[in-house]
């Protein structure tokens, strides 16, 4: 719809010329090339939206088939995106159930997207909602949950489900809610909720109100309930902090250690121990106490019998083992370069890389499970073997510059600022999709600044371009990419210490008040980006 663009397209042009200091041929050579957006599966019919006119006609077709609406909301390089679509989107229980929702595709690179991002309130990727034909949130699905389970609550959804919100303020109220209905609560997806429902800092107190609100029914369904319980209080426990969030009793340690001891338990809340179980050992117990340690070790045990289980997926049991090294470091900073950990988990993770790196054939689940292997050597101390099989997987990757950015992530934790710089540069370079290199520019700017704020030539020119960029897209100040672009402006605010760096700040500020007056005022986009002057 022309109403909502945010640039008229001959403003857009004369501007981007003169930003680029570009003219003819060279302005185009210099424009960043474009992504190659993929549908997440290939089993069934995804419709790309990109645009709210997207959206109204994926509606409109909802409404005229009588189904609901499955969003994904995705980036081409993200791990846990290609993990998704290395499985659940994959399988063929899903592609049957497919035909009772219309799917849609919102990357975060299409452009406009990231103002998409904000009607519907998704920020992290993935975020997957099912919302009914008039638009409103049944759920949002875990994806980082057990297949089986995030195919329940899509099911229950399905089947007549109503609106979250609803849902959750019934069961407040105390009135009776299904099982199914109790099942869609305990396993929404509380970290992308974006505070739809609730607020990060107020999450861990509500997930326990719900916990124990649960009834103890008997029959068919008590199982069901006990589990769903069970759920509810694991999820408050690691959305806790050590000493913030919520306090436990014995009851609740029982509980935690039933999950332990049982095979099946442990498998069905895999995620949340994996997730959080080194956060839990630290609301449960003192650190340096003997029922810390007891804990540590019954937690570890569990999760070396759910390594052993080849059900899982290679992404969850990279998962299994990257908690065991959190467990392994607790007590010892999250900084440390070099935690002690046994000799034995340390071959382990070694022996870990070595296997994903040969088995792995898809591409999909090489960019989800490769990039979570390095980052588990990297929390093993393992750094050399962390560089290499990052190195190694470059030219494998669909998405080379996440694995460059962890790179430079690697090389700066150890020091290595040369190297950090370099690899944080070519991340940039190789970046594609407005979104994309929004936010790896601003990751390198920000590092430029930390790391080299003497050489102003550098740091003007990233900023320089990351503001030329910002022009390109019709939501470059929308929702992630606005982020990205506010980072750039704080960290220019922490730099600006004396005359030179003064001067630099006149000349962007210069710049992004013509990017600004091509933004239209309608949408909220001109006032994010003359904030971003004012900071």
């Amino acid at each position: 719809m022309a109403s909502r663009q945010p640039f008229l397209q001959a403003a857009a042009a004369a501007l981007l010329l003169a930003l680029a200091g570009f003219t003819g041929s060279n302005a185009q050579a210099n424009t960043p090339p474009a992504p190659s957006i993929n549908p997440p599966s290939k089993n069934i019919t995804w419709l790309a939206a990109g645009q709210d006119a997207d959206m109204d006609r994926a509606f409109a077709l909802a409404k005229s088939q009588n189904k609901p609406v499955l969003l994904y909301w995705g980036a081409t390089w993200c791990p846990p995106c290609n993990q998704l679509k290395a499985t659940f989107f994959n399988t063929q229980d899903f592609a049957i159930q497919a035909r009772d929702f219309v799917a849609v595709h919102v990357d975060g690179d299409r452009p406009g997207a990231q103002k998409l991002g904000a009607r519907f309130k998704v920020r992290g990727y993935p975020t997957v909602i099912l919302m009914n034909p008039q638009g409103a949130e049944i759920t949002r699905l875990p994806g980082e949950a057990d297949a089986q389970q995030v195919m329940a609550v899509l099911r229950a959804g399905l089947s007549g489900g109503r609106p979250i919100q609803q849902v959750l303020a019934d069961a407040r109220s105390g009135k009776a809610l299904s099982t199914n209905e109790w099942r869609t609560l305990a396993y929404y997806s509380w970290e992308t909720d974006e505070s739809q429902l609730v607020s990060a800092a107020e999450r861990p107190s509500l997930l326990a109100e719900l916990a124990g609100k649960v009834p103890q029914a008997a029959g068919p369904s008590a199982a069901a309930l006990a589990e769903i319980a069970t759920r509810l209080w694991l999820k408050a426990l690691a959305a806790s902090d050590d000493g913030k969030g919520i306090k436990p009793d014995a009851a609740l340690r029982d509980r935690v250690q039933a999950v332990l001891a049982d095979a099946a338990a442990t498998k069905l809340h895999l995620d949340v121990l994996t997730g959080g179980g080194a956060k839990m050992v630290q609301v449960l117990s003192d650190e340096g106490s003997p029922d810390r340690a007891a804990l540590v070790q019954r937690m570890d045990a569990a999760l070396v019998r759910a390594q052993g289980d080849a059900s899982l997926s290679r992404g969850d049991r990279t998962q299994v083992v990257i908690e065991r090294v959190a467990l392994a470091r607790l007590g010892q900073g999250k900084d440390t370069l070099k935690p002690r950990i046994p000799d034995a988990l340390s071959q382990l993770a070694r022996e870990h890389a070595q296997r994903m790196d040969r088995e792995i054939t898809d591409g999909y689940e090489r960019q989800a499970v490769i990039t979570s292997t390095a980052y588990l050597l990297g929390q093993a101390g393992l750094w050399e073997d962390s560089d290499a099989l990052l190195k190694a997987n470059l030219p494998r990757s669909h998405s080379p510059y996440y694995l460059m950015s962890q790179l430079g992530s690697n090389a700066r934790k150890q020091g290595r600022t040369a190297d950090a710089l370099k690899w944080y540069q070519e991340s940039f370079d190789k970046s594609v999709g407005p979104a994309t290199r929004l936010q790896w520019g601003a990751g390198y700017f920000t590092a430029l600044v930390d790391l080299a704020p003497q050489d102003t030539t550098r740091i003007e020119a990233v900023a320089a371009q990351l503001f030329k960029e910002a022009a390109l897209d019709t939501a470059s100040f929308h929702e992630r990419s606005a982020r990205s672009l506010q980072r750039v402006a704080a960290k220019l605010k922490e730099w600006n210490k004396g005359p030179a760096q003064a001067a630099v700040l006149q000349r962007l500020q210069q710049q992004i008040s013509g990017v600004c007056a091509g933004v239209p005022a309608a949408d909220g986009q001109r006032q994010t980006c003359q904030n971003l002057i004012k900071a």
